[in-house]
């Protein structure tokens, strides 16, 4: 992970304690950091193993217009996959969300064309359940809805 403009690498995944909790962190998190630095304290906390979504990863890419913020994202990478902790979505996990898109829809109204963002959520979610992570946002909307038709550990921040 990034700090003060050097990759700083976390917990090894070979020497992590079983007992640390799992985080994947949400897009919007990460932007806040490179924006204007915010949320710190939930990046580099020492008391949780951090796995960085490919979903997350894919959303940052296509939004990182300037060099700098490339570069940015390609260190966060590579700082993640050097720790052996990018996560991918399994085959059970994108059939799941396809049932939890077609539940969203015919149950709380999501129209998948005008909320094309929420596949990108779900994604995220029930990934992070399948290593038993709890996901980190500031989208509670969309990850409330998610949660209400299949559960896994969220936690809402400012």
């Amino acid at each position: 992970m990034l700090h003060s403009g050097k990759v700083r690498a976390k917990e090894n995944s070979k020497s992590s304690s079983p007992d640390m909790r799992r985080v994947v962190i949400d897009t919007n998190v990460y932007i806040d950091w490179f924006n204007v630095g915010r949320h710190e304290d939930v990046l580099f906390q020492r008391d949780a193993v951090k796995h960085l979504s490919a979903v997350v990863l894919m959303e940052l890419r296509a939004g990182a217009f300037a060099l700098r913020d490339r570069r940015l994202v390609q260190r966060v990478e590579s700082a993640f996959a050097r720790a052996g902790r990018i996560l991918l979505p399994s085959r059970l996990v994108f059939a799941e969300a396809g049932d939890v898109l077609r539940r969203l829809q015919a149950r709380r109204g999501f129209h998948l064309a005008t909320s094309h963002s929420i596949v990108n959520d779900a994604l995220i979610a029930l990934s992070a359940r399948s290593i038993g992570a709890t996901v980190v946002t500031q989208n509670e909307g969309h990850y409330r809805a998610i949660q209400a038709v299949s559960p896994f550990q969220l936690l809402v921040i400012d």
